[in-house]
């Protein structure tokens, strides 16, 4: 399996890019945001053999992780193996809310191994960045974000359509990426 990868001058402007991100600047961040996207979209895909799964799905769900974790990165190591990780767990959780088992081997992920920290994550910073948001939007990116639904349940359950919540998803995501994005 061939995996995209980003080498040391391409880790370390990432890198960077979040490390400004995490200091206020909001361009930086929003850099930082395309490029991950960018990267988990081709893991995703890479790894996606059926249509039962949406890459854009794991994209929207791994980059809300990224902005909701962004403390749990070690400022002093590379970016892409811990934004490799959380890719990682979402695409597990969507295989198996979908009731697929994914199996890789311990290779494709060694460098995301080593040093794994515990989610320190609190429940109000979560409820501090879903109360920034729109009614519409809270009830979006909550369903799919916090709950673990899916985009064809969310617009089932919220009686829209599949591409309207993903729109609001995106806004959402952009709205507290904008929001939160100083820290």
């Amino acid at each position: 399996m061939r995996e995209l990868r980003v080498d040391g001058n391409g880790d370390a402007h990432i890198a960077g890019l979040l490390r400004k991100g995490i200091a206020g600047d909001e361009r930086a961040y929003v850099d930082f945001l395309e490029r991950a996207a960018a990267l988990v979209r081709g893991f995703a895909r890479h790894r996606i053999t059926s249509g039962s799964l949406d890459a854009e799905d794991i994209v929207q769900e791994t980059l809300l992780a990224i902005h909701i974790k962004r403390h749990t990165w070690d400022n002093n190591a590379p970016v892409t193996p811990w934004l490799y990780a959380i890719a990682r767990h979402k695409l597990i959780d969507a295989f198996r809310r979908n009731g697929r088992r994914m199996e890789t081997t311990i290779e494709d992920f060694v460098e995301t191994i080593a040093d794994q920290q515990p989610d320190t994550v609190r429940d109000w910073e979560v409820n501090r960045a879903l109360q920034s948001l729109a009614p519409g939007q809270r009830s979006v990116v909550s369903a799919i974000s916090v709950e673990g639904r899916s985009i064809s349940e969310t617009a089932t359950t919220l009686g829209m359509s599949e591409t309207a919540v993903r729109v609001s998803l995106h806004r959402g995501l952009a709205a507290i990426a904008r929001r939160f994005g100083r820290t």
